[in-house]
């Protein structure tokens, strides 16, 4: 799935620190729901999108800073129609691309952009129940049918042995029970599962990607069971269960809806590693330091044709780091993971498995009754094992 100069400026960014090995893109602003977790579509609206010719320099300009892989997110990024565009842009220069969407993608769309070489994607899923995924995603009915189908749709475009699938999955006090059957659902059709627990801040002080909606923060009556889950969720990783979350992270989310102090920026004073391993880009194209701040002051252009000097200016990297030390610290997935995979050794030799080894069996492609099918399986399954009577109820909730 990577190529040679992929795993090159990955390797070179873990053993370094020289390089960035990834970098959000929030292509756009817009977006096709309003999830109870999410407030970037509202953090970022007040830019304008990048045209796709000033996608192009930025892409260049990636390139040649080292930059292994790009996440193209929003908003919702498929709500952009140049998309295809914008993925052979980055391929063109050698970024390996990851695509985002909540099940917006339509199969035209799907089978362009994967044919331009995008063949890695995330899917938004945080329960295999219709019903509190509709309610999480902003009571948008029919959300989980889409996002079913955007899987089916995935399974028939993308190469089933030069490709990664994986689950973006939103850990908040309403699904705590449900993680592990996304899990297993995953597992049962060769996709991995991220998790990120939800971020809550107060309204007055603001950061960009982290609700307002105090009612849905962790409280005291649901640290023990977010413990519990955690472990079970190491032990399922054991048995092959497909989770990308490594046990450094996994750790840390007990900590982090605990309100206590994160530890995975330990080797690094406490501070993230932006923009030495990551950054984000907001849709105008300005740098940002990562998804919750932006350089304060006046923003620097990622499609300006002087950013690969500025970025690799030492005054330029010490106002990124004034703004990262500030931060409490997030969980984000992407962030943390790869600051743990550079830093801590068990970590790293766990992605070159994921990455290196054969990609897990896949029985591609999968229509959406089949995928139904097999959700209703795993939560009847779960349910016998709980004892419930509710296990002849379950099909009628799918």
């Amino acid at each position: 799935m990577f190529t040679l100069r992929n795993k090159a400026r990955i390797a070179k960014g873990i053993v370094l620190h020289s390089n960035p090995l990834y970098v959000q893109f929030y292509i756009t602003a817009r977006c096709n729901l309003t999830c109870q977790q999410c407030n970037i579509i509202y953090a970022n609206s007040d830019v304008r999108e990048c045209t796709l010719s000033e996608i192009e320099k930025i892409a260049e300009n990636l390139a040649e800073i080292g930059v292994a892989i790009v996440l193209l997110t929003g908003g919702e990024p498929f709500v952009r129609k140049d998309l295809p565009q914008i993925i052979n842009a980055f391929v063109r220069n050698g970024i390996h691309v990851r695509m985002q969407t909540n099940g917006l993608a339509s199969e035209a769309q799907l089978e362009e952009c994967v044919k331009v070489g995008g063949c890695d994607i995330s899917i938004s899923l945080d329960t295999l129940y219709s019903g509190l995924q509709n309610s999480i995603n902003g009571d948008f009915e029919g959300s989980w049918d889409r996002a079913v189908k955007t899987i089916s749709t995935v399974s028939q475009y993308l190469p089933p042995e030069q490709s990664f699938a994986a689950f973006g999955c939103v850990l908040s006090p309403d699904n705590i029970e449900d993680i592990e059957d996304v899990v297993r659902f995953g597992t049962a059709i060769g996709w991995f599962t991220s998790l990120v627990p939800i971020h809550v801040v107060d309204p007055r002080t603001p950061m960009n990607f982290r609700t307002y909606d105090d009612s849905i923060a962790f409280r005291p009556e649901h640290y023990s069971r977010v413990d519990a889950l955690m472990d079970k969720l190491r032990i399922m990783k054991g048995q092959g269960h497909l989770l990308y979350d490594s046990d450094e992270y996994l750790e840390d989310i007990k900590r982090f809806v605990k309100n206590e102090p994160i530890q995975w920026r330990r080797k690094n004073n406490q501070c993230c590693d932006s923009p030495s391993l990551y950054f984000a880009i907001i849709p105008n194209g300005d740098f940002a330091v990562c998804c919750d701040h932006r350089l304060p002051g006046h923003g620097v252009s990622t499609f300006s044709p002087d950013f690969p000097k500025i970025y690799r200016d030492q005054a330029f990297k010490k106002r990124v780091t004034d703004v990262a030390q500030g931060c409490i610290g997030c969980m984000y997935g992407s962030y943390p993971e790869i600051t743990i995979t550079a830093r801590y050794w068990e970590a790293t030799v766990e992605r070159m498995k994921v990455f290196l080894s054969k990609p897990p069996v896949r029985d591609w492609p999968l229509n959406s009754d089949k995928l139904n099918e097999i959700a209703v399986s795993i939560r009847k399954n779960r349910l016998s094992e709980m004892g419930s009577p509710k296990v002849e109820e379950i099909s009628q909730s799918a």
